[in-house]
């Protein structure tokens, strides 16, 4: 069984977000050990510049690189990332897992993440072109790592 990882930056505060991860992190219990691990996002002042945007980005990104295991499989969220198809993320997953037995996803704050850790990613995913709540992504994530577990043994759901 593979291992999967979640690394997020940002607490989920809207109970209805937390009903979603919370069923999609059971369904999940079948196919992976799903760790999901949560950590803190920097206050964003009101008055936001280029210099206080890289120092909250570095400090994030500083934290979740010391959650990251060195074994894993590291794929980033990111908008310049590839962008999949369900099929092809269920077969990115099915492909990852038959030399790796651990995949990390890392979702950063809302100012995304910075060069650094990009640079120790494995490789970059992107969901939409368009712009979502992290919280919510992380949602969207997880149905998808659903989704790509029920298409890799031919399970209903999918259509």
């Amino acid at each position: 069984m593979i291992n999967i990882q979640v690394i997020c930056v940002g607490k989920i505060k809207e109970n209805y977000l937390k009903d979603a991860i919370s069923e999609y992190s059971k369904r999940l219990s079948k196919y992976c050990k799903l760790i999901i691990t949560e950590l803190p996002d920097e206050k964003i002042p009101d008055k936001l510049n280029n210099n206080l945007s890289n120092d909250i980005k570095y400090k994030e990104c500083n934290n979740i690189i010391k959650h990251l295991k060195k074994d894993s499989y590291i794929i980033a969220l990111d908008l310049k990332g590839t962008q999949y198809t369900s099929e092809d993320f269920s077969l990115k997953i099915e492909n990852i897992s038959m030399t790796n037995s651990s995949i990390t996803f890392i979702i950063g704050g809302s100012l995304g993440l910075n060069e650094d850790i990009l640079k120790k990613c494995d490789e970059k995913i992107c969901f939409s072109k368009m712009t979502f709540p992290h919280q919510l992504i992380r949602v969207f994530l997880l149905e998808q790592i659903y989704r790509a577990f029920k298409i890799s043994n031919n399970e209903s759901y999918h259509k």
